[in-house]
């Protein structure tokens, strides 16, 4: 594997991230510790599954299913949410989408609304770097200038990322939910959330079931990525969320035929999760991916981490993955991680910050 050094220095674009797949694992084993003490879930059977860095696709189910159970109450979401975005920031992620399907928990009076709610708590609890989550215009913003490495600043301004939300829908829930996060998302526009994301287990639901909704969020303005073909034998589903013309898909593992076809003509940016696809058993090696296809093609993709916590990944270790298993230099990775400025959910003063970031870096990178 290439050598991190310049992936982590370099400035990156985050798009393709889950809240609670994202929890670092120091943090799952002090909240697991606290539960088993508790006699809630059997501390032991699960501690192993934590400390591991190299989960088989079952363990990373395991996870998964120990996550949702440990992320149920509102301090909690705040101090993941504080947490993910500072390891973001950390290594030079200079603008992340952070998607989250807002949770109910009625027993601690937990509503879709008050879930999110503490999410914001948590981006508002940040010190450590300037964080930039409300829309131009809507709100108090950080003045600082948009700097995104200590070598640009000489240590002399501190670093700032910005932040925007996705809610998600989750395939599990019904039309009615689904309309019930649409409505949430709306009425959050001022407090940074910026589109809708389609997720969960791709087995379960149908399309019909989310396309009211879908298309009430596309008419309303907000921004729509699907997770998009990331199990075969689902032909039908794919062509119709491709003529639907979602802003962005997620993974796109399983097009195939005509429906590749469609997604290259219709130049929808596709969220690359390389780490992901290899531990969820999409592809046998990255030798297989679909990665070289759409960049030799020239399709629009932006790489991303899916869950770093599940996966044991960060962006900096995607880079550095596409760099040695598809040989590409700094100069290519660097282009391409420019180029999802485009595709940000963001508007564009945002954009022309983000620019400015990798413009200022551009020398140190174009080799």
């Amino acid at each position: 594997m290439e050598s991190l050094d310049w992936c982590l220095i370099q400035p990156k674009i985050e798009l393709h991230a889950h809240l609670n797949g994202s929890v670092r694992d120091s943090t799952l084993l002090e909240l697991a510790r606290v539960l088993g003490e508790k006699g809630v879930i059997d501390f032991t059977a699960v501690e192993s599954v934590i400390s591991k860095d190299d989960r088989s696709l079952v363990e990373c189910f395991r996870l998964f299913d120990l996550i949702h159970v440990l992320t149920t109450d509102h301090a909690t979401v705040t101090r993941i949410t504080k947490e993910v975005i500072e390891d973001f920031a950390s290594e030079n992620i200079v603008y992340v989408e952070l998607r989250t399907t807002p949770k109910k928990n009625a027993v601690i009076g937990m509503t879709k609304r008050s879930y999110m709610e503490a999410v914001i708590s948590g981006l508002k609890s940040i010190d450590s770097v300037d964080v930039d989550f409300i829309p131009s215009g809507k709100g108090r913003q950080n003045s600082s200038t948009a700097l995104a490495c200590d070598g640009m600043s000489n240590g002399t301004v501190r670093k700032k990322i910005y932040v925007r939300l996705l809610l998600s829908i989750d395939r599990r829930e019904t039309t009615a939910a689904a309309m019930e996060t649409v409505q949430l998302a709306l009425e959050m526009r001022d407090l940074g959330v910026v589109g809708i994301d389609l997720s969960g287990n791709p087995v379960i639901g149908e399309w019909a079931t989310f396309l009211p909704a879908l298309k009430f969020a596309k008419e309303q303005g907000l921004a729509i990525t699907l997770h998009c073909g990331e199990v075969p034998d689902r032909k039908e589903e794919i062509s119709a969320m491709l003529d639907f013309l979602p802003q962005r898909i997620g993974h796109a593992c399983f097009i195939k035929d005509e429906e590749r076809i469609k997604l290259k003509s219709s130049k929808i940016p596709v969220e690359i999760c390389l780490t992901s696809n290899i531990r969820t058993e999409r592809f046998p090696s990255l030798e297989y991916h679909h990665f070289i296809d759409l960049y030799k093609s020239k399709h629009p993709m932006v790489l991303c981490t899916d869950d770093t916590g599940v996966f044991s990944t960060t962006l900096s270790r995607e880079y550095s993955l596409a760099a040695s298993a598809f040989g590409l230099g700094r100069k290519e990775m660097f282009e391409l991680t420019r180029s999802a400025i485009e595709f940000v959910f963001a508007d564009d003063g945002v954009k022309i910050s983000l620019r400015e970031i990798f413009d200022a870096t551009t020398k140190n990178f174009m080799l």
